[in-house]
């Protein structure tokens, strides 16, 4: 198989491993590896799968398609699992916290994704696909623990754009929801920024990606503070306020 020797060389070589770190992360010997990589001997189907789990693409892919002609972070993730109402329209499910980690492995799984809960919010558009998280931590102040965010799925990692905040599940951390910066092309890197100050950046190989969710509202029973460097305002002083406004329109239209 002359596309499944190159295609593991090339996406080893693009995590910027050596035979010896592939072998680490797949559990096999680095001399069988490199025989992989030669052709001289070929993986078994239990051993593409664990290629396809560390590489992040799907078997087929592997063994069927030359990856060279594909940008790095520009394959697709695999096939998502949803759910439709009596009317055909896909809902969307809900990820709370106490499933968040059962969701690593049943991401995929259309019988899991199923026991979610569901609903539905009429501002969003039906050419998206949705998905909801329950939020844990405060990284992202002003958005507070529990926070549930709606997330639009994302089909590549490439079409992550810098500053925007997404909802990532990963290999290694679960769901986090971050501001991210895409050094893809440049570095190999995505960076993950908290906007609570507290909290140190930090980079990802885009291959510990699973599923990437594009925030795009978010439902909490607590409102944000104000900024530090503005009080709480009283009702009076609203009031205040808004009756100075009242006088300078009333005066500008006399004038």
């Amino acid at each position: 198989m002359t596309l499944l020797r190159d295609n593991i060389r090339l996406l080893r070589k693009r995590k910027g491993w050596t035979q010896q770190d592939l072998a680490d992360s797949t559990g096999l010997k680095r001399s069988l590896i490199g025989a992989y990589e030669e052709g001289r001997a070929e993986p078994s189907v239990e051993k593409l799968i664990g290629f396809s789990e560390v590489f992040n693409v799907s078997v087929d892919d592997l063994v069927g398609i030359d990856l060279s002609q594909s940008e790095p972070g520009s394959t697709r993730f695999k096939v998502l699992s949803i759910t439709v109402d009596e009317d055909d329209k896909e809902n969307i499910e809900l990820v709370p916290q106490k499933a968040a980690a059962g969701y690593l492995n049943g991401y995929s799984d259309p019988e899991f994704i199923k026991e979610l809960p569901r609903f539905k919010l009429p501002f969003l558009s039906d050419s998206g696909t949705y998905r909801a998280f329950e939020i844990s931590g405060d990284s992202m102040l002003p958005i507070v623990p529990g926070t549930i965010i709606i997330g639009q799925y994302v089909e590549r990692v490439n079409d992550i754009k810098n500053g925007k905040t997404y909802l990532l599940v990963t290999k290694k951390e679960g769901v986090v929801f971050k501001r991210v910066f895409n050094y893809i092309e440049e570095k190999g890197k995505l960076y993950l920024v908290s906007d609570n100050k507290q909290y140190s950046s930090y980079e990802t190989d885009p291959d510990e990606i699973l599923e990437i969710w594009s925030s795009k509202a978010y439902i909490s029973v607590e409102f944000p503070d104000p900024p530090e460097d503005r009080p709480d305002i009283s009702v009076d002083q609203l009031t205040s306020i808004v009756m100075d406004l009242k006088n300078e329109v009333n005066r500008l239209k006399g004038g």
